[in-house]
């Protein structure tokens, strides 16, 4: 039986929101929100049943309190994943199950080789992957560092954990200065 769940799924899509298509959407809901859906309903339903308790963790990302022009698609299904594990915390408190939200930032992962970005061409996505891996290489945010926040927010019961720095500072802005956020998300990134 599982005392601990982590669902961290995910599948990067960036570019605009006029230039993703539906069959983008679907793909990047079906990874980032259905898979963790999938996974809280399979396993959060065996924890209740057994009756000890017990914990979920659902990655998120600092994108789903932080809009972007650039990652509408990525940021939707992010804000999803966390509303849905408040709703969840909400719920399962009854039942001894503790459910968090870890929101990262820029995290030197995989996810920027596999990234779609809606409207390029096959060139212009290599192009703007290579570039992404670089600079997430250059943040040089190791994946143990997130380990090592959800090991704390599992034993803290912490609700939703922005991990890295730009993170906590998206999500600060997010609940004190949401116009700044709102600023923020009208800034033309680089390409």
């Amino acid at each position: 039986m599982v005392d601990v769940l982590v669902n961290n799924a995910g599948v990067g899509l960036g570019g605009p929101f006029l230039d993703t298509t539906a069959e983008e959407w679907r793909k990047v809901l079906d990874v980032n929100l259905w898979g963790v859906i999938h996974g809280c309903r399979l396993f959060g339903s065996r924890m209740a049943e057994r009756g000890q308790g017990g914990h979920i963790v659902n990655v998120a990302s600092a994108a789903a309190f932080q809009p972007s022009r650039a990652l509408p698609a990525y940021g939707t299904s992010k804000a999803a994943v966390l509303m849905l594990s408040e709703c969840l915390r909400a719920e399962l408190a009854e039942r001894d199950i503790g459910v968090t939200a870890v929101c990262p930032g820029f995290v030197d992962t995989p996810i920027t080789s596999t990234a779609r970005f809606a409207g390029a061409d096959a060139e212009e996505e290599r192009r703007l992957r290579k570039r992404a891996a670089r600079l997430y290489g250059l943040r040089g945010y190791p994946p143990e560092k997130v380990a090592a926040a959800i090991l704390r927010a599992v034993a803290r019961d912490e609700a939703v954990v922005p991990v890295t720095p730009e993170a906590r500072t998206a999500y600060a802005l997010s609940r004190w200065l949401p116009w700044a956020s709102r600023r923020i998300a009208r800034v033309k990134p680089p390409v």
